[in-house]
């Protein structure tokens, strides 16, 4: 302190001007934190401003939806409808696809009539065809409208729905093969025809279902087809390209023992076979083989390559599969396993599953005379199984439900049956199971009778009533086709029926029908497999009335 009074003696003047100093920095800091303070001041009125003008416009959007802007309407779909046809046949063949892309499915199906419905008034000299002729018409899941219809062809031998780009539109279309000798391109949504080219392929001929869908071979940024054609001892191949419908190289020619049918088996996403089998054969041709064959080229496709292990085993000179020698075979047909699909072989007194990895048996089942095409179902949760159908008898036979993994019987139910009565169908349900439909006629243990025809009837079976039928409906009219499926994602549970004349019968009424599964279900009648009664028939038809179905990828 005495420091710096002496100082401030000896310099008064630079005493002075510290002072300033101290007095203007002073003046300075405040300056500034009064700069900052009226700052952050505007930055909070613009930070509430923004907040409420935020709010603000948030209120006028739940306004919009809720008030202003309507929401799509979800169509409402009929419990039942029915569309009828005089006059005609009707073949066996439905499809079922989105046509109106509504998110609901629809129905397609072909008919033979001189003239369509009165909605679109169309006839078979519109299309330069003689009258009667066969009709393509695609019908509203939801009502039953027709959405379009058109002339098609003379007969029909084959129609393939759902075929991607085909004719280079963006939308699906349907393969129709027709008779005299032709193939047709229609638009799935519009019905317009896409293309039209007429073949030949000889005759006596029989069109070998279903037509194939193969890698891009012509480079014309479609997809392309495989028709196979059987006439005699001889299959012949036909490779068209999807775009514009002409056929790609030439007619190649396979050599059979008998009258054929196939499956196509892809062991992995890069190699495909074709497996034609007759009574007393089996043959293996991979899609490389027939395509180079049919272009005369060999195509080097990343998706068509040759699997290593399949080549060893097929004879290359007959092409048969030398591991897999089996008589009478009746049904082929391809069961997921773990890494690819295996093979079911069906013959006269067997069901045998082969593993398509290294072709060796995985387990046989000693089941007789199978009378349909095997189905995939699932009696305990996630676990697969293989629905068979074999005759035990006339007019009888013996429904079960075989496990994929181990070819143990799971549940099996004898009933009554007509040679043409439909196929069974599943529908995946919400509990990781499926609900079995199944047609025939059910009768009480000792109690049966032969003094008449079977009759018709459908039955649903869910695996968690094991000693439960609920008979659903009774038909006595002929029975083309049937299927069941979820017009909707994961609801809707509907089965499809096709009824009236065939193209080899006098013309008649043709009706298609669909009826919402839950309406049978809850008019049904409980039928007790055993005596044992776990719950109250309406219980029972309650509790499968709630049931959700689920729709699996």
């Amino acid at each position: 302190m005495d420091n710096k009074d002496s100082e401030a003696e000896i310099h008064p003047l630079k005493t002075e001007d510290v002072k300033v100093q101290e007095n203007h920095e002073n003046s300075m800091e405040r300056r500034i934190v009064n700069k900052q303070s009226s700052q952050l001041s505007r930055l909070s009125r613009w930070r509430t401003a923004a907040f409420f003008i935020s709010l603000f416009l948030c209120l006028i959007i739940v306004f919009a939806f809720s008030f202003i802007i309507p929401c799509p309407e979800r169509p409402v779909s009929e419990r039942t409808w029915f569309r009828n046809y005089n006059h005609a046949v009707a073949y066996q063949f439905l499809a079922i696809q989105d046509v109106n892309k509504d998110k609901v499915q629809d129905v397609i199906f072909v008919f033979k009539a001189s003239n369509g419905s009165s909605s679109f008034n169309r006839s078979c000299l519109d299309e330069g065809l003689p009258s009667p002729c066969a009709f393509i018409a695609a019908v509203s899941g939801t009502n039953g409208r027709v959405l379009w219809e058109r002339p098609a062809a003379e007969e029909v031998e084959w129609m393939e729905c759902g075929i991607k780009e085909l004719g280079g539109a963006e939308a699906p279309g349907c393969l129709v093969v027709g008779k005299p000798v032709s193939l047709t391109a229609v638009d799935l949504y519009t019905g317009e025809i896409q293309w039209r080219h007429s073949s030949d392929f000889g005759a006596n001929y029989t069109v070998l279902t279903p037509v194939s869908v193969i890698p891009d071979v012509d480079s014309d940024g479609v997809q392309d087809l495989i028709i196979f054609i059987a006439t005699g001892d001889k299959i012949k191949t036909f490779i068209h390209s999807g775009k514009s419908g002409k056929q790609i190289g030439s007619t190649g020619s396979l050599a059979v023992d008998g009258k054929p049918r196939y499956i196509r088996l892809n062991l992995d996403s890069s190699s495909s076979y074709f497996l034609f089998y007759t009574e007393n054969s089996l043959y293996a041709y991979s899609l490389k083989d027939l395509s180079s064959a049919a272009t005369g080229m060999e195509i080097k496709l990343p998706s068509l390559q040759q699997d290593p292990q399949w080549e060893k085993n097929i004879d290359h000179t007959t092409h048969r599969l030398s591991l897999l020698s089996f008589g009478d075979i009746r049904y082929l047909a391809k069961i997921p396993g773990r890494s690819r699909e295996n093979i079911l072989v069906v013959n006269s007194d067997m069901a045998t599953l082969i593993n398509a990895h290294n072709l060796q048996t995985l387990w046989t089942l000693n089941v007789s005379r199978v009378v349909s095409e095997p189905l995939l179902g699932y009696y305990k949760p996630d676990v697969l199984g293989i629905v068979l159908e074999s005759e035990i008898g006339p007019n009888r036979k013996k429904v079960m439900v075989v496990e994929s993994g181990s070819g143990t019987v799971q549940w099996s139910l004898k009933l009554n049956s007509r040679a043409e009565s439909p196929g069974p169908a599943t529908l995946s349900t919400a509990d990781h199971r499926s609900t079995f439909l199944i047609w025939g006629e059910y009768q009480v243990p000792g109690n049966e009778t032969r003094s008449r025809a079977p009759l018709q009837k459908l039955y649903l079976f869910h695996p968690s009533y094991t000693n439960v039928l609920l008979e659903l409906r009774n038909s006595t009219d002929q029975i083309i086709a049937f299927d069941a499926l979820l017009f909707e994602r994961s609801r809707h549970a509907c089965y499809v029926l096709l009824q009236g004349p065939q193209p080899s019968e006098e013309p008649g009424t043709v009706s298609l029908m669909k009826r919402k599964l839950k309406e049978d279900v809850s008019g049904s009648r409980v039928i007790w497999l055993s005596q044992v009664a776990v719950d109250s028939e309406q219980y029972i038809r309650d509790r499968l009335y709630r049931m959700r179905f689920h729709s699996r990828v």
